[in-house]
């Protein structure tokens, strides 16, 4: 027996999709209020490289679920804004690792602290146990649809 609790023709996609993007325009809004000048995609960019600065294109595009061509013009629209440099790894020149320049380095604890703001605000009387128990059932989610069975 299948384990849907949900009506016909509601999805998971559909719910999590609204929420996800409702907090995505809410952290837009909070980046475009305080005059910072990054894009909610960008900042997906850049959130990866504060966690491991130097990665590859490549593994951006794993880290952040985006295909090529969308790493691709998000870095150089960061390079262009002076957030990023791309350099030739030394073992192979046709690989280019991604690092966050100064001015990258430093949006990181303003748009932390926003998104942490927007998470508080996107959670406010959810109780802990209910937030924990939907990141397992997530987490169930997606490992049930991307292991290799």
């Amino acid at each position: 027996m299948p384990n849907n609790q949900f009506k016909k023709g509601e999805l998971y996609s559909f719910i999590t999709g609204i929420a996800s993007t409702a907090i995505a325009r809410r952290l837009q809004k909070k980046f475009n209020g305080t005059g910072l000048n990054v894009t909610i995609e960008q900042w997906s960019v850049l959130y990866h490289l504060w966690k491991k600065d130097g990665i590859s294109q490549q593994d951006l595009c794993t880290a952040s679920f985006r295909d090529k061509p969308s790493i691709t013009r998000l870095v150089d629209n960061l390079e262009k804004a002076g957030l990023v440099k791309r350099v030739a790894a030394n073992n192979d020149r046709r690989i280019n690792l991604i690092y966050l320049t100064k001015d990258g380095q430093q949006l990181q604890e303003q748009t932390m602290k926003l998104a942490d703001q927007t998470l508080t605000e996107a959670l406010r009387g959810v109780p802990a146990e209910k937030v924990e128990v939907c990141k397992q059932v997530l987490q169930i989610v997606y490992d049930n649809l991307t292991s290799n069975n």
